[in-house]
C-alpha cells in the first residue's frame, strides 16, 4: 500500500481520534522502513508522480504477533483491575 492511501485509511478508521497528521506518517515509514519492518518499492503511476509502495516484512510479522499477545495480557490486566475496582466500590 502506498503513503497517501495508509494516511487516508488510518483517517477514515479514526475519525474520533486523529492519529497522526499525513506528514507526520513518512517519517515513521522511513523509520519502520529502516529498522528493516516494511519494505518499499517505486512503481509508476498513471495518475501522477511514481508512488512508494510499502509492505510489511516477515520480521515485523513476526513482532506484531508478540506484540498482540502483550496487548492482549495488559488488557486483561487492566479490565480484570477496573472489576476489582468497581467490586470494592459497591460493597
Amino acid at each position: 500500500m502506498y503513503g497517501y492511501r495508509i494516511a487516508k485509511l488510518l483517517e477514515e478508521n479514526n475519525r474520533d481520534v486523529p492519529l497522526m497528521k499525513q506528514g507526520a506518517l513518512y517519517p515513521v515509514l522511513r523509520s519502520l522502513e529502516k529498522n528493516e519492518l516494511l519494505d518499499s518499492e517505486v512503481e509508476p503511476s498513471v495518475s501522477g508522480p511514481p508512488r512508494r509502495y510499502y509492505t510489511i516484512t516477515k520480521e515485523c510479522r513476526e513482532m506484531l504477533e508478540v506484540w498482540t499477545e502483550i496487548w492482549i495480557q495488559a488488557k486483561s490486566f487492566v479490565d480484570n483491575t477496573l472489576k476489582g475496582a468497581n467490586h470494592d466500590q459497591n460493597d
